[in-house]
């Protein structure tokens, strides 16, 4: 298992989840409760599921696909370790992820 956290905007420890190797982490973000929308169902359509990975673990990820990388445009709050929640495969190779919610994080779900 892998052990997932999420900062809040601030950086404040807002849940953490232990998800199998090979989840994707939009919806291990959702199944915690985190407000990630990802409307686009990981087909590369919108912005939604916008995080800032934590600078230690950003270099475990492969490279983001030109198309990921337009879309990063499209987000507010950007920095250099953002990424795609719907883009991210945790690996097995992982023991933790530690993921920050952007200042603009909406839920338009409700949930």
């Amino acid at each position: 298992m892998i052990r997932v956290r999420f900062l809040d905007a601030g950086g404040r420890p807002a849940g953490e989840r232990e998800a199998a190797p090979g989840a994707r982490l939009l919806d291990v973000a959702q199944a915690d409760g985190q407000p990630l929308e990802g409307t686009c169902e990981g087909q590369m359509a919108c912005s939604t599921c916008h995080v800032l990975v934590a600078p230690e673990d950003f270099a475990k990820l492969p490279p983001a696909s030109e198309a990921e990388e337009d879309l990063l445009d499209l987000a507010a709050h950007v920095g250099r370790t953002s990424r795609l929640a719907c883009q991210i495969w945790l690996d097995p190779s992982w023991e933790s992820l530690t993921v920050r919610l952007p200042g603009a994080a909406h839920d338009m779900t409700g949930r």
